[in-house]
């Protein structure tokens, strides 16, 4: 079955037929970035001769032009016009084909066709792509980039049960993460009215909840070293979605090159590498086996567990890299969208004030809220919903891979092909979201006020039971987080 072939477009007309806003709070690297699509057409075929969903074929180049679309313009790509120049019809823009520079590429777009595959075909799309990329920094280990399979149940497994045990399944952890707060609002005091980037406090509040969890303590925020390596997390985040980066992937040759962001990105890896093995070595000294205080402890043991079988994925290697995508995962994304929700507060002062009378009603002032509280302000619930909805934190997911050759929606995607999910467009369907491109939290409430779960709400992907189990528990934990913010927020 084969998609009709689209007539190639320039980019400014590609940019100006479909006018995307993409949501994104940060600082934009200096020269914002346009994608430019240079399209070809060249059909793609399966293993078994039937022709993949061929959009078209794409060569994405990232090239540093001044532009209104912020650091992240990647999704606008991805909703292409026809070759007529009119909108593409519903099954072909659900899903097509992409060539990222000889690795070939399957975009699932929209809520119906990321759950046909994330879900009813969850095996089949759990895999990972073989990028030289992801071979060059994790040798496809830890937690992020594991191929589907053993260490990749192993791992999450192990990070599921560490977050419960060790996080928010203890009451006595809704107590950390409030005395954080009063950290946090301690050296927000010293600024003295002054103006600041929140983004660094923000950051440190957000990591040391992790921190707790993976390494049984916190850091200060005068922790130079610590902040150091905070921030080489954040610049390896911009680096590998860099042009230059993923060109690594097609033309892993230029490794060799002494010069490029490439070199840089795998620097910072070693020194992380170096800076968490020596920070696991310490907050180990003092373990007792089977008896683990926090995540790096629950790993030992799992290593000593499987010291004599052949087949086990725990190594100290896979330890460091988890370890690294934990705390990745676990302050990237929380940081950016309470930083939105900071941006929210200040630019709807209406909703500002809703949120701060439902809270003062049910908490009271000069408290903070627990999670039991969470059902009692259905309006508070809505706006961090809305929040996530809006802000798309990861906007194209995680790169996802076929375990075996498939067919979806009568279009055969051979095993090893690499899965984009554009959950921006699951959070913009209009199937499913009326005026998506209004910030407006009253969608998660019904007639009667009470707060109501969306199933196009999936700012943390879907996937295998263990992976939405993992996020959602992380999401939980991380709403009584925002709680806290907002409640901070609305009297800053």
């Amino acid at each position: 079955m084969t998609i009709p072939y689209h007539a190639a477009l320039t980019s400014a007309q590609l940019l100006a037929e479909h006018k995307v806003k993409l949501h994104y709070f940060g600082q934009p690297e200096s020269g914002s970035c346009l994608l430019r699509a240079q399209l070809c057409g060249q059909q793609c075929k399966s293993k078994g001769g039937n022709t993949i969903p061929c959009y078209p074929s794409l060569l994405l180049l990232v090239v540093a032009l001044p532009s209104e679309l912020g650091s992240q313009p990647a999704a606008a790509a991805l909703q292409l016009p026809s070759s007529e120049g009119s909108a593409a019809t519903s099954s072909s823009a659900e899903i097509f084909s992409l060539d990222l520079g000889g690795i070939s590429a399957i975009v699932l777009n929209g809520y119906d066709a990321v759950k046909e595959c994330l879900v009813h075909q969850s095996e089949v799309f759990a895999d990972r792509p073989s990028l030289p990329l992801f071979k060059k920094l994790t040798n496809m280990g830890g937690l992020l980039n594991s191929r589907y399979g053993r260490g990749w149940t192993e791992h999450r497994k192990l990070a599921v049960s560490s977050f419960r045990c060790f996080g928010y399944g203890q009451k006595s952890f809704e107590h950390k993460i409030s005395e954080e707060s009063m950290f946090f609002l301690d050296a927000i005091d010293t600024y003295k009215g002054r103006p600041f980037d929140l983004k660094h406090l923000i950051t440190n509040a957000v990591s040391n909840i992790t921190n707790l969890i993976i390494f049984g303590e916190r850091f200060t925020y005068e922790d130079t070293e610590f902040q150091h390596m905070i921030e080489i997390f954040s610049e390896n985040i911009e680096l590998v979605a860099s042009a230059s980066v993923f060109l690594y992937n097609s033309f892993p040759w230029i490794g060799i090159l002494p010069f490029g962001k490439h070199q840089q990105l795998f620097k910072n890896a070693a020194e992380v590498y170096n800076f968490l093995l020596e920070l696991i070595e310490r907050v180990s000294k003092n373990r007792k086996p089977q008896s683990p205080r926090h995540f790096i402890d629950a790993y030992l043991d799992e290593m000593d567990r499987s010291e004599n079988d052949p087949e086990a994925t725990y190594s100290t290697k896979n330890l460091i890299f988890s370890v690294g995508e934990l705390i990745i995962a676990g302050t990237e994304t929380t940081t950016n969208v309470l930083r939105w929700a900071v941006l929210f507060m200040a630019l709807y002062p209406n909703i500002q004030g809703q949120v701060h009378k439902e809270i003062d009603l049910v908490v009271g002032p000069n408290k903070t809220p627990s999670l039991e509280e969470k059902c009692k302000m259905p309006y508070t619930e809505a706006v961090l919903h809305e929040i996530l909805r809006f802000c798309n934190i990861a906007p194209l997911g995680i790169f996802h891979a076929t375990s075996k050759d498939t067919v979806v929606r009568g279009y055969s995607i051979p095993e090893g092909t690499t899965i984009i999910t554009n959950l921006y467009s699951v959070h913009f369907d209009e199937k499913y979201w009326s005026n998506p491109e209004v910030f407006y939290p009253e969608r998660f409430l019904d007639s009667s006020g009470q707060f109501i779960k969306k199933d196009a709400f999936v700012p943390f992907s879907l996937g295998l039971q263990e992976c939405v189990r993992y996020y959602k528990e992380r999401s939980r934990f991380s709403n009584y987080m925002y709680n806290n913010v907002l409640s901070i927020s609305v009297v800053i």
